[in-house]
Order: C-alpha cells, then sequence, then structure tokens
C-alpha cells in the first residue's frame, strides 16, 4: 500500500479534495480533525494546553476554545511552537495507528496534513499531493471561511510556507482555483495516476 500525503496552504481546497478521493474509494484521514481529537476534554493534551496557555483559553464549558487560542498562537510564533509541541506527536502517533490498521491490499491510502513540509514528515510518505490556489483568492477564501479580517487573514497564511515552494516540492498538484469540474477531472487524473503507480 502506498502512503500519500495530501497538504497545502490554509484554503486551498484540502478538504474538498479529499472528499473527491473519498467519493473514489480510497481510504482517508484527516489530521485537523486528529489535532482536535488531541486536545479534547479528557485528554493528556489538552492538560497540557492549559499546563502551557492558562485556564484562559478555555471556554464555558470547560473545553478549549480553539478560536481564542488561535489568536494567541498565530499572533507569536514560539507560542504557536510550544502548541505545535503539544498537538503533533498525537497526531502523528494516530496517523501511524490508522494506516497500521487499513487492510494491507488497498492500493493507496491518503492523510491529510496542513503543515506536512512545516513539519518535515515529507519522507514518511511514497507521494504528495498539494492543493493551491491563488494567493489572493486564499486570502479571500479565510476572510469568508474564518471570519478573521484581512491582517489575520494573512498572518495566517503567513505562518505556513508559501504555496509556491509547496507546489514546487510536490508530486501531484491541484489546483483549486477554477471550476469544480476542473479539479473533479484532475483529481481523477491524479487517482488513475497513483492506482497505476502501484
Amino acid at each position: 500500500m502506498r502512503r500519500v500525503a495530501l497538504t497545502g496552504g490554509i484554503a486551498t481546497g484540502k478538504s474538498y479534495v479529499r472528499s473527491r478521493f473519498e467519493a473514489l474509494g480510497v481510504p482517508t484521514i484527516d489530521n485537523d480533525l486528529l489535532a482536535r481529537d488531541a486536545i479534547a476534554p479528557g485528554t493528556p493534551g489538552k492538560d497540557a494546553v492549559v499546563r502551557e496557555f492558562g485556564p484562559e483559553v478555555l471556554d464555558a464549558t470547560g473545553a478549549i476554545d480553539r478560536k481564542r487560542l488561535g489568536a494567541v498562537v498565530f499572533a507569536d510564533p514560539s507560542r504557536r511552537r510550544a502548541l505545535e509541541a503539544i498537538v503533533h506527536p498525537a497526531v502523528r502517533r494516530a496517523t501511524e495507528a490508522w494506516f497500521a490498521a487499513l487492510d494491507p491490499a488497498t492500493s493507496f491510502a491518503i492523510a491529510d496534513i496542513p503543515l506536512l513540509y512545516e513539519t518535515r514528515r515529507e519522507a514518511d510518505f511514497d507521494a504528495v499531493i498539494v492543493t493551491a490556489c491563488d494567493p489572493e483568492e486564499q486570502v479571500r477564501r479565510v476572510i469568508a471561511r474564518d471570519g478573521l479580517s484581512e491582517a489575520d487573514a494573512r498572518r495566517r497564511i503567513a505562518a505556513q510556507l508559501p504555496i509556491g515552494e509547496k507546489v514546487a516540492r510536490a508530486d501531484y498538484v491541484i489546483a483549486t482555483d477554477e471550476s469544480f469540474e476542473k479539479t473533479d477531472r484532475r483529481v481523477r487524473e491524479v487517482y488513475e495516476s497513483l492506482q497505476r503507480s502501484n
């Protein structure tokens, strides 16, 4: 079974592309969901976040307030690294366990890992797919999706490697700033290529 990573910048269409691969029968896992699970109530990760960032990052129910925590970590790279040191090992372990549990006869499976290059995990995979769109479209999408100011949207984008650098390092690139039909066609092309390469 080939291990494939799906990555790209924030709001470049990873979730949509992952859903299209799922529709083609490809097993996928979303590291963003694993990251949420890693700091869910009752986990050692949540306790570590509270120790590191204080109770002010909790909501009224005692769960991590992701918006409040995001405002802290995206304003200060050292705080972001502190959070990543808590979350990333748990996510990595969960991803490895997921791959290990798959049917070995599976042709290939995809892990959606937003910070693949930033965490230097590309060597763990047989191929990397990058989703990409025009940087200004990316800014517009982040503002619309997350309700952020333009300055906050640009700060979050700047916290990741530039999309051009990710594209240059990818095995496959899927552009998402044209029609859904074009994106779907490109997903199908990549799917067929990965099937042939087994």
